[in-house]
């Protein structure tokens, strides 16, 4: 229940974060302003005594993170992949939690195996290792299949962890609550729906079938990538909490080190992941929502490998579009298309002036481009466009979150291959391919096909329609002419609307 007593956790987690020492690492990871500091400190130190100890042989604050629970986890999991947000050091440090977490008994995840599979586990595998990965959600074991000696990834989740999330996004949704009443200018924002967002994609991760039904249609949508491997998943050994899938053999990327010692060019395959991101995204509207250096590997052959898909982001064909003229904006620096872009797509009120809008943006690019190729950033690109679309208006954009964020992702991992990675001359092939495909002459007669299709499934309901239409407008003409008010009926006008659209569409296509 999201009452008062998420108080309670709240300042647990102020508290926990002093006594295991990471406020301090904290806010000196992120520059924190003098004021900022103060605040944190005179808030957090009488609490102290209440914080979690967590495990004293690690840092400060992955110590703190760890203690707190899976939805916190999750969150150092992204900022593992910002060195350049929160240092290098700090972002070694909590790549610990991507999965290298302390696992539960083997005993237990064969307990939990025979229970959900309703089989001896020997019937199921002649082999089953102790955890070869642990995380935040689930622990994975290497096994091979009694029936055709088939190597496999055994992945078990953590005993009880829907109730320790569902606890920790609790808070969540009270701590926003608090933000929207205290501060209503943070309302724009919208992080009551932002919390719910991400309620909603990481509830996945809780459902392993939901998983297996991802990997399969990735795997499905990228068969064609080359150098890009997805593990297929055994449906017939995986239910809620298990999940058996391909084994995949090759160096974590969170291994750069090992990762030039095995001879791969670290240059060729940051560009690659940034460019498997944006094709995934852009073409097929399904992308991985969780590329982190943990979920990613690189093959003996040099192929990219990516596994756990619990997180996968998911956007329409509409927005596809508008995202990628947002990008092509940037990178051919044409101000006043991305302002048009912006007010085309709703995103910024129409009341806005469109040339101030494209100044801002000016103002937004111009500095990211005059930088070196280790200073341009689509962190900073979010930050600083953030500000502009603040004075302007323009809401959060709830449905692009997670691209944003695993953009983000996918960037601090790129950089962590490759300090000196261009994003923009790595994203443009890959977006104007899109646009050439998806905006052009072509997309024109795509569309077109599909209004075409669209129109003759609708003609049989036609002559209902219409005739409906009539009878309403007769009954509006015989009416007084100074009747009662009337309740306005969405569900008439819907269907007038309607089948004034489809009417004039055809005769559009007749004409």
């Amino acid at each position: 229940m999201r009452g008062p007593h998420n108080i309670w956790r709240l300042i647990r987690t102020g508290a926990t974060f002093e006594r295991t020492g990471a406020m301090g690492v904290a806010l000196d990871a992120v520059d924190a302003p003098r004021n900022v500091r103060a605040a944190a400190r005179i808030l957090g130190w009488p609490f102290r005594w209440l914080g979690y100890g967590g495990d004293p042989s690690l840092p400060p604050v992955t110590r703190a993170i760890t203690a707190l629970g899976p939805a916190y986890i999750k969150f150092g999991q992204i900022l593992s992949t910002r060195p350049d947000v929160v240092g290098v050091d700090l972002a070694n440090q909590l790549s610990y939690l991507q999965d290298k977490l302390p696992p539960f008994p083997t005993a237990q995840a064969k307990a939990m195996i025979e229970a959900d599979l309703g089989m001896p586990l020997d019937q199921m595998f002649s082999e089953f290792s102790d955890p070869v990965a642990a995380a935040s959600i689930a622990q994975v074991h290497r096994a091979r299949r009694a029936d055709n000696g088939k190597e496999v990834a055994v992945k078990v989740l953590r005993p009880n962890i829907t109730t320790a999330f569902s606890r920790d996004i609790d808070a969540f949704h009270f701590g926003a609550d608090m933000i929207e009443a205290i501060s209503p200018s943070t309302r724009r924002l919208r992080p009551k729906d932002v919390v719910s967002h991400f309620e909603g994609v990481v509830s996945g991760e809780l459902d392993l079938r939901l998983e297996a039904a991802s990997a399969s249609l990735f795997a499905e949508n990228t068969k064609d990538d080359l150098q890009f491997e997805v593990p297929k998943p055994h449906w017939e050994l995986t239910s809620r909490r298990i999940l058996t899938s391909d084994w995949a053999e090759g160096i974590s990327l969170g291994d750069v080190a090992a990762i030039r010692a095995a001879g791969h060019d670290t240059s060729a395959l940051a560009e690659r992941i940034l460019q498997l991101f944006l094709s995934h995204a852009l073409r097929d509207g399904f992308f991985h929502g969780d590329m982190h250096q943990g979920n990613l590997k690189v093959a003996p052959n040099g192929d990219l490998i990516a596994y756990d898909f619990g997180i996968m982001g998911e956007i329409d064909e509409y927005t596809r579009r508008i995202y990628a003229e947002i990008l092509m904006g940037f990178i051919r620096r044409d101000y006043d298309a991305l302002a048009k872009v912006h007010f085309e797509a709703g995103y910024v009120p129409r009341d806005r002036d469109p040339a101030a809008f494209a100044r801002a943006l000016r103002a937004v690019g111009e500095p990211i481009f005059g930088a070196d190729a280790t200073r341009i950033s689509m962190a900073n690109l979010l930050g600083y466009l953030f500000e502009v679309t603040e004075r302007f208006g323009m809401q959060t954009r709830t449905e692009l979150i997670l691209l944003q964020r695993t953009m983000v992702v996918v960037e601090g991992v790129a950089r962590s291959l490759d300090p000196n990675l261009n994003i923009w001359n790595a994203a443009r092939p890959v977006v104007e391919d899109y646009i050439k495909a998806n905006l052009g002459p072509r997309a024109l007669l795509s569309d077109s096909k599909q209004i075409v299709m669209t129109l003759q499934r609708a003609m049989p309901l036609m002559p209902a329609l219409l005739e409906d239409a009539l009878w309403r407008a007769r009954q509006r003409a015989e009416e007084p002419k100074h009747p009662q008010p009337r309740p306005f009926h969405w569900r008439s006008a819907a269907i007038g609307a309607g089948t004034m659209a489809v009417f004039t569409a055809l005769l559009v296509l007749m004409a």
